[in-house]
């Protein structure tokens, strides 16, 4: 593969990369450095990447590695020298303008974020997926491919983090 092809899957997948990225890493500017990273490597990586065999789940699934790589080492650092109370600021996504009335943003905003905090609790193995599945509008099958695991596998964890957040959001108040 050469760099106009890979500029190519850039514009074809770039969005729903950059979907995944912010759900996986929930802020604006870790987001842009996952972002950033993912093509980087995407870069180094150009000759294994075959774009028949579905590039998409290949950049998923660097993004993915380079996540679980990059929390690995912050865990590490952690237990050497903890960094007591860092708290990060999450972007809100903007009030669209085609709301029928404030109220009603006001309710899907809440609904959001009850949700994204949903997801938020579970376990890598299960939130991995789901966002792939819901983000990244990827199949099972692709998912099974980047994640390098059985489809059923797949099926099963969606099947839980479906399940456990629909027990989290019953839990919570409305």
């Amino acid at each position: 593969m050469d760099i106009e092809e890979l500029s190519d899957l850039i514009k074809e997948h770039g969005k729903a990369i950059y979907g995944f990225c912010y759900k996986l890493a929930g802020n604006q500017a870790d987001t842009d450095d996952l972002y950033q990273e993912t093509f980087l490597k995407a870069m180094e990586m150009r000759h294994k990447m075959d774009v028949n065999q579905n590039p998409k789940a290949f950049l998923i699934s660097i993004a993915i590695r380079l996540r679980k790589n990059k929390r690995r080492k912050f865990a590490w650092r952690q237990r050497i020298a903890p960094t007591a109370g860092l708290n990060e600021a999450v972007d809100q996504a903007c009030v669209s303008e085609d709301r029928a009335t404030p109220e009603q943003a006001v309710l899907s905003d809440e609904l959001r974020q009850r949700i994204q905090a949903a997801a938020d609790r579970l376990d890598d193995k299960l939130k991995i997926p789901i966002y792939m599945y819901y983000t990244a509008d990827m199949s099972v099958d692709e998912i099974a491919s980047a994640l390098k695991i059985p489809s059923g596998t797949v099926k099963s964890r969606l099947y839980h983090a479906r399940k456990a957040m629909k027990q989290l959001l019953e839990v919570e108040p409305s």
